[in-house]
C-alpha cells in the first residue's frame, strides 16, 4: 500500500505545550512536505466532497462557526478559517474536547509544508495513560491516506486501508509510529520511563498485543 519506512521518516513529530485560556495544554504536531501546491492540499483538507477520498465522510457546514461530523469519529466547530493557509476547529469525541489546527505554507521546492497540531487539555485522562501516541498514531494513519491521494488523485478505499493496517506491514507501521511518538515525547521533556510505559500501552491498544 505504501513504503512504510519512507512514510514514517517523512513525517516530523513534535510534542510541546501551549497555554490556553483554560490553562496548560499538550500539543502534538505532525509535519510533512507534499509535492503539491498549497491550493491543492487545502482543497483536499477542506472540500467535503474530497475529504472522504482519503479520510472519512464528513457532514455539516465547513465554515467559521459551522459544525462538522466525521462519520464514526469526531465532530466539532470550525473556529477559524483562513484559506488556503489553515484553520482551527474543536475536536469532540467520546465526551472529550480538544482542538486541531492546520497550517499550510509554500515549501522552497514548490510543494507544500503541511503541519497539524492536536491540542489536548493538561488534565486529559487519555493523555495521562497513553501519551502523545494516543492521537499521534491516528493522525499518522490518516496521513497515509492523504499521501496516497495527493500522489495519485485517486480515492483511497477505507476498507482496503483498514485491512492493510491489520497486515504485518500495517502493524509495523503502527509500531514505528508509536516509537516515533515515544521519541518525540522524550525530546519534549517527558521522563523516559513514563514515555516508555505510555508508548507500550498505546502500541498494544492499536495492535491488540499485550504490553510488555
Amino acid at each position: 500500500m505504501i513504503d512504510v519506512t519512507h512514510q514514517i521518516n517523512a513525517v516530523r513529530r513534535h510534542v510541546g505545550s501551549r497555554v490556553l485560556e483554560a490553562g496548560e495544554a499538550h500539543v502534538v504536531t505532525l509535519g510533512r512536505t507534499y509535492d503539491a501546491d498549497v491550493e491543492d492540499v487545502w482543497d483536499a483538507c477542506t472540500d467535503p466532497e474530497r475529504i472522504p477520498r482519503w479520510f472519512l465522510p464528513v457532514s455539516g457546514e465547513l465554515r467559521p462557526g459551522g459544525t462538522y461530523q466525521l462519520e464514526g469519529n469526531a465532530g466539532g466547530t470550525v473556529e477559524r478559517c483562513d484559506p488556503p493557509k489553515g484553520f482551527t476547529a474543536t475536536w469532540e469525541f467520546a465526551g472529550n474536547v480538544s482542538w486541531i489546527e492546520l497550517r499550510l505554507t509554500p515549501a522552497e521546492d514548490g510543494g507544500t509544508r503541511f503541519e497539524l497540531d492536536h491540542i489536548a487539555p493538561d488534565d486529559d485522562e487519555k493523555w495521562e495513560r497513553f501519551g502523545p501516541g494516543a492521537v499521534g498514531i491516528g493522525w499518522d494513519m490518516a496521513l497515509v491516506g492523504l499521501t496516497l491521494h495527493l500522489s495519485s488523485g485517486a480515492a483511497v478505499d477505507p476498507r482496503e486501508a483498514m485491512a492493510w493496517f491489520g497486515t504485518e506491514e500495517g502493524l509495523r507501521f503502527v509500531r514505528l509510529s508509536s516509537e516515533g511518538w515515544y521519541a518525540a515525547g522524550v525530546a519534549g521533556g517527558e521522563a523516559e520511563g513514563t514515555a516508555r510505559a505510555r508508548a507500550d500501552r498505546t502500541t498494544a491498544a492499536y495492535t491488540g498485543a499485550e504490553p510488555s
